[in-house]
C-alpha cells in the first residue's frame, strides 16, 4: 500500500504511518506527514479516498480550507488512500486515528465505537504498530482499551485544531500533547513536532489521562469563553449598550485579550458543544457547577435571541448562509437551535446557501436564488456581517458586534 518514498525522503523511509478517517483532522494529519513520511490513508467514503489520491479537492469533499487544498494539490506528498483498512495498517510503525465521535445524549457518552472497531481490525491485521488516537474521546478510555485488546501499544495524542483551520494549526501547533511517557510515545511526538513549520513546539508527556483530561478541558474552556461573551451580548442587548465597546472595554485587559470574543446565535461546531457535555459527564462524582452551567448556556442564549426576534412579529425568518464557511457538518450549527426554537413558535423558517447534506427540518424551505431570498424574508438572521445583504440591511438582524442590527431596544418582557 505504501508508496516509495522519494530520494530526498530516504532519512524518514523508515517510518511508515496509516491514517484512518480522512475528516477534518484525519486529512489535515495525512497531508502534514506526507510531506517528510510515508504515508497510507483510508477512508469508507470513495469520493474522500479519490480526491486524495487525485490530489483534487472539489465541493463533494468539503474541504474548507484553502491552505489545506492547496497543499494537497500542490505539495510534494507521499500518500496513498484506499477503502481497505488491511492494506492501509499493514507495515505502518504508527496508525492514527481520526473517526468521529458524536455525543449520544441517551448514554451522556462520545460514541467511540468507530474507534473500538478500528483498534481491532488495526491489531488484527498489524499487532506491532503504535496506535494513535487523534479522536476526542472520554477520560480513562485508553486505559480501558488497554485492557480489552491486552496491549499497551495505544497512546492518545489529542489535536487543537480549528474547524477549516486544521491544516494551517497542524503546520504551526500551539502544543504537542502525547498521553504516555514511553520511547514510542516520545518519538511520535517528535514526529509532529518535525513536520511542524515552527522551530520550536512544546511537547508535554502524561499519563493518558491526563492527556484525555486536557482535551475535554481545553475545549470546555473556549465553550466557556463563548457563553461569557454571549451573555455580556445579551446583557448589553437588553440595556441599550453598545456590545462592541464594552467587549474592546473588557479585552484591553491582557489577561483577557481580544481574540475568541465575539457573540455569536449560540455555541455551534463540531467539537466545543459535546466535548462539554462529556466532561460534565466524568463530573458525574465531583462536587462542580460551572461545568453544568457552561452546557446550560447556549439554551440560555437561544431562548433569550428567541425573544428578541419575536419582538419584531416576521412572518417569515430567514437564515443566511447556516452552513458556515466549510459547507459541512449543518447539523452542528448554532443557528440549527435558534431554528427549531422558532418553529416551535410558528414562524415560517427559509434558508439561504443551505449545504448539500440531509437536515431535520422538513418544514423549512429552501433558497438557492438570494434575490428570492431577500423577498421572501421579513427578517433575515445573519450570524457574521456580509455586503450581500446591503441592499436589505433595515431586514437584517445579527449579534456581530462589528455591524448594525436593526435591534435597538430590550425584548418585551425581559
Amino acid at each position: 500500500m505504501f508508496s516509495n518514498a522519494p530520494l530526498c525522503r530516504l532519512r524518514n523511509a523508515l517510518t511508515r504511518i496509516a491514517v484512518i478517517g480522512l475528516g477534518n483532522v484525519g486529512l489535515a494529519n495525512a497531508v502534514l506527514l506526507a510531506r517528510q513520511y510515508s504515508v497510507a490513508a483510508m477512508d469508507i467514503k470513495p469520493e474522500r479516498v479519490a480526491m486524495v489520491n487525485d490530489r483534487a479537492c472539489d465541493g463533494a469533499c468539503n474541504v474548507g480550507e484553502t491552505l489545506l487544498a492547496d497543499a494537497l494539490g500542490t505539495a510534494d506528498l507521499d500518500i496513498l488512500a484506499t477503502t481497505n483498512l488491511v492494506d492501509a495498517v499493514g507495515g505502518a510503525d504508527f496508525v492514527l486515528i481520526a473517526t468521529p465521535t458524536d455525543f449520544d445524549p441517551a448514554t451522556s457518552q462520545l460514541e467511540t465505537g468507530s474507534i473500538e472497531r478500528t483498534i481491532k481490525a488495526t491489531l488484527a491485521a498489524n499487532p506491532t504498530t503504535i496506535v494513535v488516537i487523534r479522536s476526542t474521546i472520554p477520560v480513562g478510555f485508553v486505559e480501558k482499551c488497554r485492557t480489552t485488546f491486552d496491549t499497551d501499544r495505544i497512546i492518545y495524542c489529542p489535536e487543537f485544531l480549528r474547524q477549516d483551520h486544521a491544516y494551517f494549526d497542524s503546520l504551526h501547533p500551539s502544543r504537542i500533547v502525547v498521553g504516555d511517557m514511553s520511547e514510542p510515545a516520545a518519538r511520535f511526538a517528535q514526529l509532529l513536532a518535525d513536520c511542524a513549520a515552527d522551530p520550536v513546539v512544546p511537547i508535554l508527556l502524561t499519563s493518558p489521562r491526563e492527556a484525555e483530561a486536557i482535551k475535554l478541558f481545553s475545549n470546555t474552556y473556549l465553550a466557556m469563553r463563548v457563553a461569557f461573551f454571549n451573555e455580556l451580548d445579551s446583557f448589553a442587548l437588553s440595556h441599550d449598550m453598545s456590545t462592541a465597546r464594552i467587549i474592546n472595554g473588557v479585552g484591553l485587559d491582557p489577561r483577557i485579550g481580544q481574540q475568541y470574543n465575539t457573540p455569536s446565535f449560540g455555541c455551534g461546531g463540531y467539537c466545543l458543544p459535546k466535548d462539554s457535555q462529556q466532561l460534565l459527564s466524568s463530573f458525574a462524582d465531583v462536587p462542580q457547577s460551572l461545568m453544568q452551567a457552561v452546557v446550560d448556556a447556549n439554551q440560555t442564549r437561544i431562548d433569550f435571541l428567541v425573544a428578541s426576534i419575536l419582538r419584531h412579529a416576521p412572518s417569515v425568518v430567514g437564515v443566511y448562509r447556516p452552513d458556515g464557511t466549510s459547507g459541512d457538518k449543518w447539523s452542528n450549527t448554532a443557528e440549527l437551535g435558534l431554528i427549531r426554537a422558532l418553529q416551535q413558535h410558528g414562524l415560517s423558517i427559509v434558508l439561504y446557501g443551505l449545504p448539500s447534506v440531509a437536515c431535520d427540518l422538513p418544514e423549512t424551505s429552501f433558497v438557492s436564488d438570494l434575490a428570492a431570498f431577500k423577498t421572501v424574508a421579513d427578517l433575515i438572521l445573519c450570524d457574521r456581517q456580509t455586503g450581500d445583504l446591503q441592499d436589505v440591511a433595515h431586514k437584517v438582524w445579527t449579534r456581530d458586534p462589528s455591524g448594525k442590527s436593526i435591534e435597538l431596544a430590550r425584548p418585551a418582557g425581559l
